[in-house]
């Protein structure tokens, strides 16, 4: 499904190759920059994105990654999107919006039944691209910290 509203402004593409990331930005952006990753060890982001399907959004001219977005998925019925993140310097142009439409099309063709995310901040971002609220939460339940 491809949305025209959510693309990325002139000079920029969006990759799943996991040998562009540039792992040492994204660990720095999320240990330091998000709260729900405040501190994360450099080494548990490492096996996070070897174990997961990763996005990067890079300017094409300098290759300088500027956002990313991590999935947990078995590419069946289920994913997680989590550790999205636009770097602050670019925030605002709509990078935020694109890269999670382009999560949700390029999940779209596996029929997952359903993907999650959470959020304490960025409803209005994932609410443009078609995400909303849980019908019934409480069918939901969590392990571990909340």
């Amino acid at each position: 499904m491809t949305d025209a509203l959510h693309t990325l402004p002139a000079g920029y593409e969006i990759s799943t190759d996991a040998a562009r990331l540039d792992a040492a930005r994204v660990h720095r952006w999320l240990s330091t920059d998000a709260y729900w990753a405040m501190g994360r060890a450099r080494e548990k982001q490492d096996r996070a994105i070897a174990g997961s399907l990763n996005f990067g959004v890079y300017e094409e001219a300098s290759g300088e990654q500027v956002a990313y977005a991590r999935v947990v998925t078995d590419r069946t019925t289920f994913a997680w999107l989590c550790d999205v993140y636009v770097d602050r310097a670019v925030r605002g142009k709509g990078f935020g919006s694109a890269l999670v439409a382009a999560v949700r099309d390029h999940l779209e063709p596996y029929g997952l039944r359903r993907i999650l995310l959470a959020t304490a901040d960025a409803h209005g971002v994932y609410e443009k691209v078609g995400f909303g609220a849980l019908e019934d939460p409480a069918k939901w339940m969590a392990l571990g910290r909340q």
